[in-house]
């Protein structure tokens, strides 16, 4: 929910100083262009519904004050450098890029257009900002990072199993985040100081979701 609502509050931010009369209809050529790549379809996406709704909200609506341009990669990765490069061609005033699969693309293929993100990755791992608290360059946006959680997790198993041991986990090592360091140090301060308490499964399965 709290990302839902982030997203429909950026919508509001990137569009509010625009002078667009919010309840007019225009025509095609005057209306500003919004672009949105996502790594799945608008249809299955809800933090796509999330923003269309921050817009309605706000009363910018697809086909009377604003043309909407929707790039979708429908699960396949691959495509996301050629749909962003697209995207930007469309020139819209703003492009909001629905998760870490798919900011990185739209960082590369635009310099000069305003991005806004929300992923769960790190961004400056990523290399899309400088850091949290400046990012620079002209993307912003949100991360909803758990790193810390890596350790309330084991943390919680610990109490529920005191007698636990051994610890497997099952990660995304192309998903840019901090928590296997996290972890790993939790689980060997909490349940073992020996290098064979702590197992890793690393395995990469795109089809887990729709967009990170």
């Amino acid at each position: 929910m709290l990302r839902r609502e982030f997203i429909a509050g950026a919508a509001t931010f990137a569009l509010s100083a625009r002078p667009v009369p919010a309840h007019a209809q225009q025509s095609a050529t005057r209306r500003p262009r919004i672009g949105i790549l996502i790594y799945s379809t608008p249809e299955r996406d809800p933090n796509t519904q999330a923003l269309l709704e921050g817009l309605r909200q706000l009363g910018y609506i697809d086909g009377q004050n604003v043309t909407i341009e929707y790039r979708y990669a429908q699960g396949r990765p691959e495509r996301l450098p050629e749909l962003a490069a697209d995207l930007v061609q469309s020139n819209p005033v703003v492009i909001f890029a629905i998760g870490g699969d798919v900011t990185p693309h739209v960082v590369k293929a635009t310099q000069s257009i305003p991005i806004i993100y929300a992923m769960s990755a790190d961004p400056v791992q990523l290399g899309i900002a400088k850091s949290l608290a400046v990012p620079e360059g002209n993307a912003t946006g949100v991360t909803f990072l758990s790193d810390q959680l890596a350790a309330k997790r084991l943390e919680t198993f610990k109490e529920a199993a005191p007698r636990i041991a051994r610890v497997a986990v099952v990660r995304d090592p192309g998903h840019a985040d901090n928590e296997l360091p996290i972890a790993e140090r939790a689980a060997k301060a909490l349940i073992c100081a020996e290098s064979s308490a702590w197992v890793w499964l690393v395995k990469r399965w795109p089809t887990w979701k729709s967009s990170r």
